[in-house]
């Protein structure tokens, strides 16, 4: 099975995630819900939270926080 996969992530204001999927799909990801975690507690510095990178099949920031391929697929959405 090929499993879709992010090829590119663009960060955008307000802790959201523009990501093109490997099938051309650009949808965005709300990370919001997320930064009150522990583990995710330095994405609200928004300067770390805008190095976001792509990792293999997710994104991921370079303290090792990440995010769950099938997350980012099944909770990404269209504007």
């Amino acid at each position: 099975m090929n499993r879709i996969k992010p090829i590119i992530v663009n960060p955008k204001e307000d802790y959201i995630l523009e990501i093109e999927f490997s099938n051309k799909e650009i949808k965005y990801f709300d990370c919001k819900p997320y930064i009150n975690g522990d583990w995710f507690s330095e994405l609200k510095d928004e300067k770390y939270f805008k190095t976001v990178r792509i990792s293999g099949k997710t994104i991921e920031w370079k303290n090792g926080q990440d995010i769950c391929p099938d997350c980012l697929i099944d909770n990404s959405f269209y504007l």
